[in-house]
């Protein structure tokens, strides 16, 4: 469909917390196919990122689309059903802060998610490691957290050019 702007940290919409998903018709197909554009697009400018969920686009609806390399497909009212105790330390961006900075975050290293597909068949996955990760941050987009609520210590943020010197070292 088309590339949509994204809403920038500091824009009051990405702090509400999306409705479900109660029709599986064009305008959700149409609202997955803006999203899907929106990810390419933002990939090939920035080289960076995996997913992105419909309030970063101003939709406060609960669709998140993944594009990685060996999988794109959306979720549809994704949630939480299970977390593991054992977590893991990231470093954390997102398309909402242009990527201009990163901040270390503590994620569950194994989730298990319930949600919808495209056609509304619902759907159990566990997702591991980075994965999970992803899917954490997507899931708190759709209500109203963003990456930073999750700072322990303002100790814990990077600009862009000093977390690519680190996983480069």
């Amino acid at each position: 469909m088309a590339v949509k702007e994204i809403l920038l940290i500091g824009n009051p919409v990405l702090r509400e917390k999306s409705k479900d998903i109660t029709d599986f018709n064009i305008e959700l197909n149409n609202l997955i196919s803006d999203l899907k554009d929106t990810i390419i697009d933002f990939q090939q400018r920035k080289h960076i990122g995996r997913g992105i969920a419909a309030p970063q686009i101003g939709v406060l609806k609960k669709v998140i689309y993944l594009h990685l390399p060996d999988r794109s497909f959306p979720l549809i009212n994704p949630e939480i059903i299970w977390k593991s105790k054992e977590t893991i330390n990231v470093w954390d961006s997102c398309f909402s802060f242009d990527v201009a900075f990163f901040v270390k975050t503590e994620r569950h290293k194994s989730i298990s998610v319930k949600y919808q597909d495209q056609k509304g068949t619902l759907i159990e996955e566990t997702f591991h490691d980075d994965l999970s990760e992803l899917l954490q941050h997507e899931i708190d987009h759709l209500h109203g957290i963003l990456a930073t609520d999750h700072l322990k210590s303002n100790k814990d943020i990077i600009l862009r050019a000093e977390w690519e010197k680190l996983i480069n070292c």
